[in-house]
């Protein structure tokens, strides 16, 4: 009895079945292999001289290449230098005026304020950094602030 019971599930499996077993086994592998290779393409320390792009372009493409920066990323520039003379108060009060004028970047706010925090740290300390923190881009700069303190 056993035997035929398993001669009938043999049956049932064809052609579709061993397509689907092979994709379980290698989609999963492609996924994780891109996903990998989209992750060691991505800036993650925030400063743009440590990109693979910056890092490829020689320093006479440098104008033209500021000339093409997007919007977001020269007021993240401009904020920065804020910060370092001023205080980052005055950053992110700038910062939210320009969310306010141009409702375009504030898909960039929190990424912006993240980065104002960590630099905060670095000229202020941390304690003195975390003083400035307000709700600009929701909590963003205080993020920003803890995850320089690590």
């Amino acid at each position: 009895m056993k035997h035929s019971t398993t001669r009938q599930t043999r049956r049932g499996r064809g052609p579709a079945h061993r397509i689907g077993r092979s994709l379980a086994f290698v989609l999963p592998v492609v996924l994780v292999l891109s996903g990998t290779l989209a992750v060691t393409r991505v800036n993650w320390s925030g400063d743009p001289s440590d990109s693979v792009l910056a890092a490829s372009e020689t320093s006479s493409h440098a104008s033209s290449r500021a000339a093409a920066r997007a919007p977001h990323e020269v007021l993240r520039d401009r904020l920065l230098t804020e910060l370092q003379e001023e205080d980052p108060g005055v950053a992110l009060t700038h910062l939210q005026q320009a969310v306010d004028e141009h409702p375009s970047l504030a898909g960039h706010c929190a990424s912006i304020a993240r980065t104002l925090g960590r630099a905060a740290v670095k000229v202020y300390g941390p304690t003195r950094a975390q003083a400035y923190a307000r709700p600009v881009c929701d909590t963003a700069f205080a993020s920003g602030v803890l995850a320089a303190r690590g």
